[in-house]
């Protein structure tokens, strides 16, 4: 799971200190957090003007995807998220599936794995930290891998922040 914000919370504080809470939160959602990735930052992508701080978390559960994804927006909007207005704006809390120990999952409203992970530094750099060795499905490339690629130039990212 990916997780990211580049907006203070009111309670929690700062990016960095909410992904923690975040984390918390989603530990008392039928969901043990098994690693979590030192955090970075990056640039944003779209509109927002905000620098992101960015982690993976490695989570079990007996969820089907579908449903971590409903508990997953729900832990978003406890935090502040609201889905509606412009796509890549500033926010509070970011939750993603990124990879899932099932393989390929896609309906009306996820697909795993998540279809823009392999052009992301800040997903793949955090999760080479933690899940080093897991497959792509599709490509049956680890994540090592596919960071590496990324850091040779042979996968676009945004550049991150100096």
């Amino acid at each position: 799971m990916a997780l990211g914000s580049n907006q203070r919370h009111p309670r929690h504080g700062d990016p960095s200190a909410i992904l923690w809470a975040a984390l918390d939160e989603i530990g008392r959602r039928n969901c043990r957090i098994d690693a979590v990735s030192p955090t970075i930052r990056s640039r944003p992508i779209g509109p927002s003007q905000r620098v992101y701080c960015n982690g993976i978390a490695v989570v079990s559960t007996g969820l089907e995807p579908h449903e971590l994804l409903d508990e997953l927006q729900a832990v978003e909007a406890l935090f502040g998220r609201r889905r509606q207005g412009q796509r890549w704006r500033s926010r509070t809390l970011d939750l993603d599936i990124v990879l899932w120990s099932g393989g390929c999952w896609a309906d009306e409203s996820l697909i795993i794995p998540h279809p823009e992970f392999r052009k992301r530094d800040f997903v793949l750099g955090p999760a080479a930290r933690v899940a080093a060795g897991w497959r792509d499905p599709i490509t049956g490339v680890t994540v090592q891998q596919l960071h590496h690629r990324l850091a040779k130039g042979l996968t676009r990212s945004p550049t991150p922040p100096r």
